[in-house]
């Protein structure tokens, strides 16, 4: 079984690939196996395929609890080194529940006590635990016998990883947890349905420090990097954005970290390939989430060092598209689109910003006209068509007429007088 109690990881297809339709029923299929082994996110989905979209499914939401067993129920198969019915010979204490949450839906139940509470295991520290993972009918779907991670990285599922925080040294304990904290509503195919609630039967075995990530050589740094940036992909085809960018910049921060040791350039360029693959992923991550101003900065990133990268240049375009910057879009979809023509989803892209842009400068320009006050063009008078002397209103004519007359008027009554 896969580190971490998920299936086998796929990684997403290179949206890239100018041989794939958008409007074919191929295109369906790719979209459902979002990670291929090498290449990062397909998130270039047309508008038409939002159906298809895991961002419409909430990761943690609207999923049934699950039930604890009774206190007198076998809910293990035979061959485990503890059956549940064997704690009702042990203290009252150990029979009890414990609501990890509050919430009911996580539940602890220590069926062989440990070494003590300052045994526990810390954040950060890594563990290795024995696994038995069981539907709620009692079958099997993975067993362990030595499963290691780092605690609070989110390498495994939040299940396991809240747990085991409450676990002292030697202790076995039985885990009953709703599908929200296990696979979700999209299961792991093909053992664990969507919806499934889980229990786990863990035993504690090692805990110890993590390393420390100054004096890994390149080859185990670049392991790990890969280990938390195929956790992020995990996380990501369950509709878990959060913890998708956790494990993201977890990776990035392995990457980063200061180093005691020389690496070869064979080793500097694999981690760049890895820090940019994390880097995009993110993007993506980050995008699902409407965060566009970090994902901005990650498409940067990428940019940095690989400036004809489609993929950060796609999603940067789309980025500034979302916020409205349809003139800073355009360019950088066409550069894009240059450096692969007959990609089908960048020309749907940026057809569809160029009539946005247009829309927009429309708007933009009746807006101004109406600031300076220029009324509308039917309200305007007509201007005169000729301007010449001979063409004086009558009017005009009979008012100066009638002005003459009353001056000669005037004078006559003066000179009367006198």
């Amino acid at each position: 079984m896969a580190s971490g109690g998920e299936g086998p990881a796929s990684a997403p297809p290179d949206w890239a690939d100018a041989s794939i339709d958008l409007g074919s029923p191929d295109l369906t299929k790719v979209s459902a196996s979002m990670l291929d082994s090498g290449e990062d996110f397909e998130v270039l989905d047309d508008e038409e395929e939002e159906d298809d979209d895991l961002s419409e499914l909430p990761p943690l939401e609207d999923i049934g609890m699950g039930r604890a067993p009774p206190a007198g129920k076998d809910t293990q198969t035979p061959g485990s080194q503890q059956a549940p019915e064997k704690a009702s010979e042990m203290p009252q204490a150990a029979e009890e529940w414990l609501d990890v949450l509050g919430s009911g839906l996580l539940k602890k139940k220590t069926l062989v006590p440990g070494q003590g509470v300052e045994s526990r295991p810390r954040r950060g520290q890594d563990v290795t635990v024995r696994l038995r993972t069981m539907l709620e009918d009692g079958s099997v779907v993975e067993e362990d016998p030595s499963l290691s991670f780092t605690l609070g990285d989110g390498d495994v599922i939040q299940a396991l990883d809240l747990c085991v925080q409450l676990l002292e040294m030697g202790e076995t304990a039985l885990i009953v947890s709703d599908a929200k904290y296990c696979y979700g509503p999209q299961g792991r195919s093909p053992d664990i349905p969507p919806h499934a609630a889980l229990t786990l039967e863990v035993q504690l075995l090692v805990v110890h420090d993590a390393p420390d990530l100054e004096l890994l050589s390149g080859r185990e740094k670049i392991q790990l990097a890969n280990r938390k940036r195929e956790r992020g992909n995990f996380y990501y085809q369950q509709a878990e954005y959060v913890l998708a960018i956790n494990s993201y910049d977890i990776a990035l921060k392995a990457i980063g970290s200061s180093s005691k040791v020389d690496f070869s350039p064979e080793e500097e360029a694999e981690l760049l390939e890895v820090k940019v693959k994390c880097l995009n992923n993110l993007a993506a991550s980050q995008l699902k989430l409407d965060h566009y101003e970090a994902a901005l900065r990650s498409c940067s990133l990428v940019l940095e060092h690989q400036p004809e990268n489609i993929k950060a240049l796609f999603r940067k375009g789309k980025v500034l598209a979302q916020q409205g910057e349809y003139r800073e879009a355009i360019p950088i979809l066409k550069a894009a689109l240059k450096l692969e023509p007959s990609n089908k989803t960048i020309h749907a892209e940026l057809s569809k910003l160029v009539k946005k842009h247009a829309e927009q400068k429309h708007v933009e320009t009746a807006m101004y006209k109406k600031m300076l006050g220029n009324p509308p063009s039917s309200s305007t008078p007509a201007p005169c068509k000729d301007k010449s002397p001979r063409s004086i209103p009558w009017k005009w004519l009979f008012g100066a007429t009638a002005v003459a007359l009353g001056g000669v008027a005037l004078s006559v009554v003066i000179a009367a007088r006198n």
